[in-house]
């Protein structure tokens, strides 16, 4: 599957998944430069989206980052069951966040546009401290 399939894939599949991002999520082509921390969520009744009076579970469970650049998506790092996953934290601040996926549709998720953010996210384990 291409980074941008499984890009897609991630963002409209059933799973609970936190996207933080650069800019404004475009999938078209040819995408306009950005970067995509996505971060997967534990499933079940305790999950975020079940969090009741403010308790619940917040536990990221995978982490997969991808970088929209020159016109084309890349990969830059994924992990499932690494040390570093507690480094990796769901903000406080999320809420409805519309997406333009690949053939021009638009769908809602959750997540945040704030570059800082990202910046923190590829620092606290991303590709550059690999």
């Amino acid at each position: 599957m291409d980074p941008l399939e499984e890009l897609q894939s991630s963002l409209t599949g059933g799973s609970r998944v936190i996207v933080i991002s650069r800019a404004d999520i475009d999938l078209r082509p040819p995408p306009p430069d950005n970067t995509l921390v996505l971060l997967k969520i534990a499933e079940g009744s305790l999950a975020a989206g079940g969090r009741g009076g403010g308790f619940g579970e917040r536990r990221v469970v995978q982490v997969s980052i991808f970088e929209a650049k020159s016109g084309s998506w890349t990969k830059l790092f994924d992990t499932i069951d690494d040390a570093r996953l507690p480094d990796f934290e769901v903000p406080y601040h999320v809420s409805r966040l519309p997406m333009t996926l690949a053939d021009g549709t638009e769908a809602m998720g959750y997540g945040v546009v704030d570059p800082d953010l990202v910046g923190e996210m590829l620092a606290r384990g991303g590709p550059s401290s690999s």
